[in-house]
């Protein structure tokens, strides 16, 4: 894959310096180089080179927040930016997509795209089938049945305490919103298609009013994705910060849209939000979203783990040593480890902009979640957690700060005394120990100062694994042009200097192709040759069943009272004596036949292999001929037939001879015997002989049958195969000594044709070493850009490898 920088849809990153904006086609340039040569081609994927070039030219560096179901991660992002941008409420399983990216102070923005109402449609089924809602037809534009799923669903959250006290009660509360979000939002949601909108469509006047409307639980039911274009210094040089739904969602659409998103090569880094600080440990998947991290080489090791919700650890010993040991174990291959709390850590940077004339924040931050019945204030859950945090965390036993939570007092009131008593400094002690500051601190520091040298140097390392061959490649080429020599008469004298070496490794190379060729037929792996004599077998063996179908005894019988004039009957030893020359001689006469046929296609099929090899070709260029090979492998396929036949003929002459086992006592076939016997003793003439034919058949048979096996499927194979060696080799060994006698006539060929070879030859090393001097200077000016950019980015220990040209 070639990577075209215009091809990006920005220019480049602000932070690349002007001695790497060509860094594309430089690198571009080195790929094609190796794709010029076919053996470095095959060895040497460049797939992680084009995806390290891929990111460190890149103008975004997605960020992705991935973790759980209520793992954190929106607040998480709220509290990194200091800014309330995403919705984030316990037990909201929202399935929107969030992108936020960099913008001036003056054009921040929201550009909004809502669900289709098939999607709707869609997970409000699914979730239906959670809660086991016993519903023909989830249809959510007839208001009847609108109304009666929302009330179900409050009766289930009613029957769990409340929406966050269970996942019933969680599923429940996430149909509700999603109906109420499209009752709202009718008007803006397309039946089939994703609608997008601008903020101004809204009549929205800045970005705070567009988050407040997208963070409204029934909003953020129905929005599809978010694209935020906001002033934050932690999104410059194109940092994204990517929030995605749970990957437990309970849509299966959702959890794969983490999940493709974090496979995605899109994506830079990847930010785990994790929730063994509230659980304990891993969940199943979350253990499925560390192992799926390692599948995407976009990624590498830019992977941030954040250890959420570490406010529950300052309550829970047991739960706080068991996350020690959880990290200890299964994250010491890194350091990029963070503890915090996002809600204490953004609620306190939002706090810290409050006063005692709004409550600090009661009356403007959380005025919509104190709203509670006749007049009573509700406890938002930051101020509960402030409270525990204050009386019970134990994070202030080491400070100044002298806090008292009074039971007789309310939570709210409580937060209102303790902020008026100690204030901001409190509120800055809350955020350190939130953590959120020191991973705030590392986050920006790694991508103001890590990232770029980072992408750069994996970027060098993998160009390095490049670059090296490539040198050494072009050096011992190099090398071999230098070696050969540059004029004409010099040329021949080394062509000829060198033909006896080149005949006797001609030789050789065919002597050890032959002997190749023989022990694949002995190790039965010639395929060609096995299914020949596969059909010899088959032959062989189907044959004796045609011979005993046509076999007739009175034919038989007829033969053995001719070679007796005086006798006018025949005992049925003589039948069955024909009948053993008759049978014998048709196998032979088959077996023959067919090793015709096995030698025949084995000849042709080794002259047309003999033809493929380079010792063949060269000796062809060398001699204008082959030698005699050719003919010596006609002459031995002669010889190969008369000594298989022979083989043939002694083996099946053999066939004559009864078995030593055939009269055995015991036996079926001396069984056989004598029940045949008694069945052509019941007449004098061939009448009872006739009716006994099937009788002496099978007779015949088990007499046959063991032979042919032992011969075609024990001993011929071996005979044939020894028949091959002890007259390949041979054969082989001679040629071989042959072609090494042949100097003269192979050096009286080469003198005519020589000259012009030679002179092909010097205008081919010349080309070669012209494209290889031009190739060279193209390697070096990259490299030297390259190694420049490199220079430029502060990495100096990576420089890259070039290539002395000889002049």
């Amino acid at each position: 894959m070639k990577i075209h920088q215009e091809d990006l849809l920005f220019l480049v990153m602000p932070s690349i310096h002007p001695q790497c904006q060509d860094l594309a086609s430089q690198v571009n340039q080195i790929i094609e180089l190796l794709q010029k040569n076919p053996e470095l081609r095959v060895h040497h994927d460049t797939s992680p080179l084009e995806t390290s070039l891929q990111k460190a030219i890149a103008p975004k560096f997605e960020i992705v927040f991935a973790g759980a179901f209520s793992a954190g991660k929106s607040m998480l992002i709220n509290a990194l930016l200091e800014r309330e941008l995403l919705y984030s409420a316990e037990g909201h399983a929202t399935g929107t997509e969030c992108y936020i990216e960099y913008a001036p102070p003056q054009e921040e923005r929201v550009v909004l795209t809502f669900l289709s109402e098939a999607e709707i449609r869609s997970q409000a089924s699914i979730l239906a089938q959670i809660l086991n809602i016993d519903l023909k037809d989830v249809n959510i534009n007839q208001t009847p049945i609108m109304e009666e799923l929302k009330g179900i669903c409050d009766d289930l959250i009613r029957q769990e305490g409340g929406h966050n006290k269970s996942e019933l009660g969680k599923q429940a509360n996430a149909l509700k919103l999603l109906l109420s979000g499209f009752e709202a939002n009718r008007e803006k949601i397309h039946t089939t298609q994703n609608a997008t909108y601008s903020m101004e469509q809204f009549n929205f006047t800045n970005l705070s009013e567009a988050a407040s409307y997208a963070r409204r639980g029934k909003n953020s039911a129905v929005l599809k994705r978010l694209d935020y274009y906001c002033y934050h210094p932690l999104l410059e040089d194109g940092n994204v910060l990517v929030d995605l739904p749970g990957i437990d969602a309970p849509i299966k659409k959702d959890a794969e849209l983490a999940y493709s998103k974090i496979e995605d090569p899109n994506t830079s880094a990847v930010v785990c939000v994790l929730k063994p600080a509230s659980a304990g440990d891993l969940t199943q998947a979350e253990t499925d979203l560390l192992e799926r991290l390692k599948t995407n080489p976009a990624i590498r090791d830019r992977v941030f783990y954040v250890f959420n919700r570490i406010d529950q650890t300052w309550y829970n010993g047991q739960l706080r040593q068991r996350l020690d040991n959880l990290i200890n174990t299964e994250f010491n291959h890194t350091n990029r480890i963070y503890k915090t709390s996002g809600l204490l850590g953004f609620y306190g940077s939002q706090i810290k902009h409050t006063s005692f004339d709004n409550r600090f924040g009661l009356d403007t931050i959380f005025a919509e979640t104190i709203k509670g019945v006749e007049g009573e204030e509700e406890t938002p859950q930051f101020i509960s957690e402030f409270n525990n945090y204050c009386a019970n965390s134990g994070k202030l036993t080491r400070t100044d700060f002298r806090v008292s939570v009074h039971g007789y007092e309310s939570p709210n009131r409580n937060y209102e005394r303790i902020l008026t008593e100690w204030g901001t400094p409190l509120i800055e002690q809350l955020i350190t120990d939130s953590g959120i500051n020191i991973f705030k601190e590392e986050i920006s520091r790694y991508l103001k100062d890590e990232k770029q040298p980072e992408l750069y140097k994996n970027l060098a390392n993998d160009l390095q694994s490049i670059c090296m061959p490539l040198r050494e490649s072009y050096q011992d080429l190099q090398r071999d042009l230098d070696s050969e020599p540059q004029e004409i008469e010099a040329m021949k004298k080394q062509k000829l200097a060198d033909l006896n070496n080149q005949l006797q490794e001609i030789g050789h190379g065919y002597y050890q192709y032959i002997n190749d060729q023989v022990n694949l037929i002995i190790t039965n792996e010639n395929k060609a040759f096995n299914q020949d004599f596969q059909r010899l077998q088959n032959r062989f063996v189907n044959y004796l069943d045609e011979l005993l179908n046509n076999f007739s005894v009175a034919d038989t019988y007829s033969l053995a009272v001719k070679s007796h004039p005086r006798n006018q009957t025949a005992p049925l030893i003589a039948v069955l004596v024909e009948a053993l020359y008759h049978i014998a001689n048709a196998l032979e006469d088959l077996l023959k036949d067919g090793l015709k046929d096995l030698v025949g296609n084995f000849i042709q099929n080794l002259t047309y292999d003999v033809r493929q090899q380079d010792c063949y070709r060269n000796l062809y260029r060398l001699l204008g001929d082959d030698g005699g090979i050719e003919k010596e492998l006609q002459d031995l396929q002669t010889k190969l037939l008369y000594a298989l036949q022979s083989e043939a003929s002694t083996e099946c002459d053999r066939y004559v001879r009864e078995s030593p086992q055939f009269y055995s006592e015991g036996t079926f076939s001396i069984y056989q015997f004598r029940e045949t016997l008694k069945q052509t003793s019941q007449a004098y003439d061939s009448s009872a002989m006739v009716e006994s034919e099937p009788a002496i058949r099978q007779l015949l048979r088990l007499d046959f049958e063991p032979k042919i096996d032992r011969t075609i499927r024990q001993v011929f194979r071996q005979t044939i195969n020894q028949t091959i060696k002890t007259n390949l080799i041979p054969m082989a060994k001679k040629m071989a000594d042959s072609i090494l006698q042949k100097y003269d006539v192979a050096r009286e060929n080469l003198k005519q044709t020589l000259e012009q070879e030679a002179k092909e030859k010097i205008a081919y090393n010349q080309q070669l070493t012209q494209e290889l001097n031009s190739d060279a200077i193209t390697y070096n000016q990259a490299i030297t850009n390259i190694n420049s950019c490199l220079e430029a980015m502060d990495i100096n220990d990576h420089d890259l490898p070039l290539i002395h040209i000889e002049h």
